[in-house]
Parts: structure tokens; C-alpha cells; sequence
């Protein structure tokens, strides 16, 4: 339960990369074709980071975005929390070098949080708990992901899905005490987190016995189980998510769901029974951009002209944990 000072969502901004893979550019990698990749998943085309581009790149021009829609200075800024599964380092963490490339001179708590695809979900969670509770005003979030690092490129079943982007939102205290979370909750379920994982390349200290395998650092993942886990779980859970706000299924304007398979969107639509204009869908350009699936398709949607603000919509993700969960946000207009 958050604290008693409501939070606004202030701004929100994205950025995705330049470079284009195309389904027909994956044929030079291996045997597939445009209508097999698309009719699985909705995908045509993702953007993957190239040279020294990094998620931390994608992940600064996000943030600079966000606080300009936000109408804020840096100065303002009085936490950042980065959710990120592909950082391009360990530490400094994503967080902390998003501070001091924004030139915050101010020590103020920087952080990384991991729950994959769910990422945005959780920062907000952990953003609404330290807003509520009165311990800091102002909070920039930041999930950038460049998958496409640990891509296992000579795997068609994952290479297909996943590209990179960043996205970013400003929260703050509310400046007219109205709540923009009308609702939000957040599971996870440790016990079927071999669904998806990336086992990071290590040794053990060379006077020990060593370790029998020895991870990769790519994506390895049981898509079919994934699938039927997502299209069980995901659209009860919106459900739910929308009765504690108190509204209706159609009351609420828009559907902003983690875009990971346009299948698994399809089955969220369907249980809600909304009509295709509701609903915010980029999978097809963009592929899995986990934890900046959800703010890019929010930003992107608005800046479209596809979500008219002043409006409510439903959150919702899905990612390697297995984590999940979903939120009910009003929609100020001026946030992008």
C-alpha cells in the first residue's frame, strides 16, 4: 500500500535505434521468410543498437525527452531508477551513468532493478512506494535494453522477437493531489523462471573445483511455454488489475500492453473485448524492446495521435522471472 501522497505522471519519451533488421534481412542468417516470422508473431522489423551504441545512448535521449515533456530542470530530479535486463555493464549501473550524463551533480540515489519485460511495471511500483511515503518528490525511470547484445543470432526461434529501444517517465509528487495510479500490482513466480533465461559467463577462482557448465550470456528461451504462461495468466491478471481501480473494462480509454507477441496482445484484446482502435500496438516495427516496450508504444502512441491524453489506460507486462503485473494510469495531457 503507497503512502498517502499521490503521484502525477509528469512526462514520458523514448528512443529507439537507427539500424533496421528486417524479416528478409534474417534470411541472410538463416532459413526463414517474411510471412513465417510475421504470422507468429507480428513482427516485421526491429532496431538493433550498432557500433558503440549502447542502451545507455538509447536510455539518455529517453530521459532527456521525458524531462523536457515533463517541463522540469535536472535539479528537480531527486531519484533515478533504471529498469534494465541487457545493461551494457554491470556496474556503474545504467542509473548511475544516466545521473551523471545528465550532469546531476547531486548525490542522489541511483539505481538499477531487474524484472525483465516487466521492468517499467516494478520501477513504477518502487517509484509510488518512495513518492508516497514522502521520501522523494521527484523521480526519473528509465528502462533501456539493448537485447540485442546476447541475441543468439544463429537462433531463429529468438533472434526473431527481440530489438532495442529505451523508455523513460518523470514521476512526481501531484501538484493537485489526484492520483494518476489508479491501480497497480506487480507477482512474480520464481519456480517456472527456467521459461527464460541468460546465464552469464563465468569462471570459479582456479585453486577450486570448477563449475560442470558454464554459461553463455544469450537468451535461451521455451517459447511455447512462454506463450501458454502469457495467454493464461496475463489477461486475468489485467482483470483484476482494472477491478481495484474501480472502473469498468470499458470504461478505461486505451490497452498499453508489453509488446511481445501480437498473439499474446490479441488474447489480452479479446478477453476485454476491445475494439482495435483501443489498443496500442508497435510490435510490428519494433519487436520485443523488453522493459521499453510498454513507455515506447505509450510515446509513440500519443505522439501519433493514436492516444488522446486526458484519457485512462491499462499497463501491462510479462518478462524472465517469471515476473509480471499492471497498472491503471490517468493520462494528463502535456505528458508527451
Amino acid at each position: 500500500m503507497a503512502g498517502n501522497i499521490p503521484l502525477m505522471i509528469a512526462g514520458i519519451g523514448y528512443c529507439v535505434p537507427e539500424a533496421v533488421i528486417t524479416n528478409e534481412d534474417l534470411k541472410k542468417l538463416y532459413e526463414t521468410s517474411d510471412e513465417w516470422i510475421y504470422t507468429r508473431t507480428g513482427i516485421k522489423e526491429r532496431r538493433v543498437v550498432s557500433g558503440n551504441e549502447t542502451a545507455i545512448d538509447l536510455g539518455l535521449k529517453a530521459a532527456q525527452n521525458a524531462i523536457l515533456k515533463a517541463n522540469i530542470s535536472t535539479d528537480e530530479i531527486d531519484c533515478i531508477i533504471s529498469a534494465s535486463s541487457v545493461p551494457p555493464q554491470l556496474y556503474p549501473t545504467l542509473a548511475c551513468t544516466i545521473q551523471a550524463k545528465l550532469g546531476i551533480k547531486d548525490t542522489i540515489p541511483a539505481f538499477d532493478m531487474t524484472a525483465a519485460c516487466t521492468g517499467l511495471i516494478y520501477a513504477l511500483q518502487i517509484a509510488r512506494g518512495f513518492i508516497g511515503a514522502g521520501l522523494y518528490k521527484t523521480i526519473l525511470i528509465v528502462a533501456a535494453d539493448n537485447n540485442s547484445k546476447i541475441t543468439d543470432w544463429t537462433d531463429r526461434g529468438t533472434s526473431i522477437l527481440f530489438g532495442d529501444g529505451a523508455g523513460a517517465m518523470v514521476v512526481k509528487a501531484s501538484v493537485d493531489g489526484v492520483d494518476d495510479i489508479l491501480s497497480l500490482k506487480i507477482s512474480a513466480n520464481g519456480s517456472i523462471g527456467q521459461m527464460i533465461q541468460t546465464n552469464m559467463p563465468s569462471q570459479c577462482c582456479p585453486l577450486v573445483k570448477q563449475a560442470d557448465e558454464v554459461g553463455t550470456g544469450k537468451i535461451i528461451m521455451d517459447g511455447k511455454e512462454v506463450y501458454k504462461f502469457a495467454v493464461t495468466t496475463v489477461p486475468k491478471y489485467v482483470e483484476e488489475c482494472i477491478a481495484l481501480s474501480g472502473l469498468t473494462a470499458e470504461e478505461i480509454d486505451y490497452l498499453i500492453p508489453h509488446q511481445a507477441n501480437q498473439r499474446i496482445i490479441e488474447s489480452i484484446q479479446n478477453r476485454l473485448k476491445y475494439t482495435d482502435d483501443k489498443v496500442i500496438s508497435n510490435i510490428r516495427y519494433y519487436g520485443n524492446t523488453s522493459a521499453a516496450s510498454i513507455p515506447i508504444a505509450l510515446a509513440e502512441g500519443v505522439e501519433q495521435g493514436k492516444i488522446k491524453l486526458g484519457s485512462t489506460a491499462v499497463l501491462c507486462g510479462f518478462g524472465a522471472g517469471m515476473t509480471w503485473g499492471g497498472a491503471v494510469v490517468r493520462l494528463r495531457e502535456g505528458i508527451c
